[in-house]
Parts: structure tokens; sequence; C-alpha cells
């Protein structure tokens, strides 16, 4: 078996609000200091090492993983998995 780094990235879906980007992005403005950026969107990143026998064996288990552990809310959020090599 092959030892894998995955990336779980979790974001609210298109269309619904994140006030913790929009916070960011209000203190940059009101300070003045970075007037060029129009929008700031937050996310979650967990970050896993398994061994599996491959990339998409890798993936398609952390992806069960997370849905049997409900770490997210798939009415709100969109989640992204990456598979690296270790």
């Amino acid at each position: 078996m092959t030892s894998f780094n995955v990336h779980v990235t979790i974001e609210n879906k298109p269309g619904i609000s994140d006030p913790e980007g929009e916070t960011i992005l209000n203190d940059l403005v009101l300070k003045g200091t970075h007037k060029t950026i129009s929008k700031i969107k937050t996310a979650k990143m967990l970050k896993f090492t398994i061994k599996e026998k491959d990339k998409k064996t890798a993936k398609s288990k952390i992806q069960e993983i997370c849905d049997d552990l409900r770490i997210y809310n798939p009415m709100v959020s969109k989640v992204t998995v990456d598979v690296f090599d270790s």
C-alpha cells in the first residue's frame, strides 16, 4: 500500500452567505489597505494521511469517512477532495 495525503476542503455553496469572509473583507476595506480585493470566501480544510492501493481508492475512502461522520452539511456546503502522493 502507498501513503497518500488527502486534503478535504469544505466551503459554503454559491449563494450561501459567508459572514466570516465578509467580515475579513470589510476589515480590509475599512482600513483602506487593500482596495483591489472585492471578495473573500472562507473554507475549512482537513488534512488526512491514508494508506491505500491507489489515489482513486484513497479519495473514495476519505469521501466515505466525511459522509459517514457528517463533518459537513450537504445542504449548504461544497466539499472538494484532493489526493497527493506523500
